[in-house]
């Protein structure tokens, strides 16, 4: 199962950490992880490189994480925007694979 955690700080989302396997077909040919990592990779590639955050992201086997640093606030809205947007695509997946992601809020 993908573990899916979104970080709310002070009311607004802050960033995400995303890992594991959806286990919903043969490695490959999954299009649920397939669906999963390119919406966080294409979110946290936004983030820092178009929208030029300020933001921390590290990359591991299995895993993509990205948390906001303080910043510019257009810079923050946008990219706090985009950070709904994922949570709400991977709502949408969840809903369409059951048993494949675990979506979680964080609160702190």
């Amino acid at each position: 199962m993908i573990k899916a955690v979104f970080f709310r700080k002070n009311g607004r989302l802050s960033g995400f950490d995303i890992s594991g396997h959806a286990d919903y077909a043969d490695s490959g040919t999954d299009i649920v992880c397939a669906s999963v990592s390119s919406a966080a990779q294409l979110t946290a590639n936004t983030i820092t490189d178009f929208f030029c955050c300020n933001a921390q992201v590290a990359v591991d086997n299995n895993r993509l994480s990205l948390m906001l640093k303080n910043g510019e606030k257009d810079c923050d809205l946008s990219a706090e925007k985009l950070l709904e947007s994922l949570y709400t695509h991977l709502e949408f997946i969840s809903e369409d694979f059951p048993d494949t992601v675990d979506l979680r809020l964080k609160e702190g």
